[in-house]
């Protein structure tokens, strides 16, 4: 039979197995979350990112403009309402602030820009025509599936808005509709990462 370990000895051996920390990890785990921190703070506030990063160790300055950037990456997305609207707009600017190859990121952010102006001109008017649809099409089945149960040729008044199979099927087709968008949008997010 085998040997029974406590918990305190297993967990010894996975970190022995693990190593030792080295430096690179260790300047992670400080910068990172001050890189997170930094980015909260612009999109929260008048936080100047040149200037606060310009504070920073320079050996750790690489991992925190990279971690600024991931969270400002994160906050453009599509403008549903007038917040996140503000909010991609001012990652845009802070984005741009912090890299260095500012032509290549305009050349971006206006693919971008195309995406989200696609999206609040046109990706409404196709979210309201699938909505009326999808209701129409809604409102003939519930219809005629009272039709065949009670034998009555006559129309029901039925809020087909409040039924939950329309609201999932609703979520679903708004999921679908949206789709398109966030692959064009993370495709170019992916661009922007890669610039310097």
């Amino acid at each position: 039979m085998g040997e029974i370990k406590s918990a305190a000895e297993i967990a010894k051996e996975k970190i022995a197995k693990l190593g030792e920390v080295t430096e690179e990890e260790r300047l992670k785990w400080k910068y990172l979350p001050e890189g997170e921190k930094l980015a909260a703070r612009y999109l929260n506030s008048d936080c100047k990112l040149n200037t606060e990063i310009a504070k920073i160790d320079e050996k750790a300055k690489a991992l925190v403009v990279g971690s600024i950037s991931d969270i400002l990456l994160r906050n453009i997305s599509l403008p549903k309402n007038e917040s996140i609207r503000k909010t991609g707009k001012r990652a845009m600017e802070g984005i741009k602030s912090i890299k260095t190859d500012k032509v290549a990121v305009e050349n971006v952010f206006n693919k971008i820009r195309h995406i989200i102006d696609h999206y609040g001109e046109e990706g409404e008017k196709q979210k309201n025509q699938a909505y009326e649809s999808l209701k129409t099409e809604f409102e003939e089945k519930l219809q005629e599936a009272i039709r065949q149960r009670t034998g009555v040729n006559g129309r029901v008044n039925i809020d087909v808005e409040k039924q939950p199979q329309f609201l999932e099927e609703w979520q679903r087709l708004q999921a679908r509709l949206e789709s398109q968008y966030l692959i064009l949008l993370d495709e170019y997010k992916q661009e922007l990462k890669a610039i310097n």
